[in-house]
């Protein structure tokens, strides 16, 4: 028992560090808000296409599929999505706080923090399965926040406007070139892997500090109520019932820890770089990450230990 908290706790401060690295930064004055957000739009164009095409680059896609689990992943996700959108607009009039919302619902941080429970829970030679989930769940997640963010940024856009944008998205052309790789077996020079892997390594550091310098902790008692409904439903509701059904569907050992992964993460780091470039709300993008974060240490701790002990892994 102790041992999993400790595993959870340890996927989660390293990035309270950095983001209290960019309170400091921004507290310190060494960057102005017109600069950070210029940092945050360059990570959205230039290293999370990096990390996307990274964590499919070199994956051979055809080993551990299991189209079961990878079905009712995906099926899993539109329901959420579906969800989120009803209650938020049940909730919330303004479209942008709207878009902002459902992305912070539906979108976990499968990667940055779903993986590392998933190794060190099972091992990473076990993780074949949970890479397959991640090379689809992932992709979709972006294509959706797109659409959404596109649909309630506050224009009218056309249909081929939408598919227009959702192609050109950076996110999904990294994921896109990542793809193309593993179905052509096409192989880059070492040098450019190597270029490629660091960018990778540095998106989600570089992200976490630029979001603590982008929030304004002065405003975050004006959006407590749509806070209160993401950090609820994306760590306990949406846990709850996403892992009854796998259990009830029969899902054990990785697949089950790969929708733990999956379902319990708090909200993507990433939801605040596109909410932000895209003319979201990005207060509320970035306040949905940060307090899904810091409660995740405690609510991925009580899911691990709940399921471990019912036998599910």
């Amino acid at each position: 028992m102790l041992s999993n908290f400790i595993i959870a706790l340890e996927a989660v401060l390293p990035m309270f560090i950095l983001m209290a690295i960019g309170v400091a930064v921004k507290e310190t004055k060494l960057m102005e808000p017109p600069e950070i957000k210029k940092m945050n739009h360059m990570v959205f164009v230039v290293f999370f296409p990096a990390m996307m095409f990274h964590s499919l680059y070199g994956k051979d896609l055809g080993e551990a599929f299991n189209g079961k689990l990878l079905a009712f992943g995906v099926i899993a996700v539109l329901v959420i999505y579906a969800v989120a959108m009803a209650v938020t607009f049940a909730v919330e009039k303004n479209p942008k706080s709207r878009g902002a919302m459902i992305q912070g619902l539906y979108r976990s941080n499968f990667v940055i923090m779903g993986l590392p429970i998933a190794v060190n829970l099972l091992g990473r030679e076990n993780l074949g399965v949970t890479a397959m989930m991640v090379a689809v769940i992932v992709p979709m997640y972006n294509v959706m926040a797109v659409i959404t963010l596109e649909l309630f940024r506050g224009g009218n856009p056309s249909p081929s406007e939408i598919v227009r944008k959702v192609l050109t998205n950076p996110l999904i052309l990294g994921a896109m070139a990542g793809l193309a790789t593993v179905i052509f077996k096409i192989r880059l020079p070492e040098m450019l892997e190597d270029v490629i892997s660091d960018m990778a390594a540095v998106t989600t550091p570089l992200a976490l500090v630029i979001l603590g310098s982008s929030i304004d902790f002065k405003e975050m008692g004006n959006r407590g109520k749509n806070l209160f409904i993401c950090v609820i439903g994306r760590l306990v509701v949406i846990p709850a019932v996403g892992l009854c059904a796998a259990a009830l569907c029969g899902f054990r050992g990785i697949e089950f820890v790969t929708l733990l992964a999956m379902f319990a993460s708090p909200a993507a780091v990433s939801s605040f770089t596109m909410a932000q470039s895209m003319d979201s709300d990005g207060q509320l993008a970035g306040e949905i990450v940060i307090f899904t974060t810091a409660f995740a240490s405690f609510t991925m701790f009580l899911w691990i230990f709940l399921f471990k002990n019912l036998g599910m892994f």
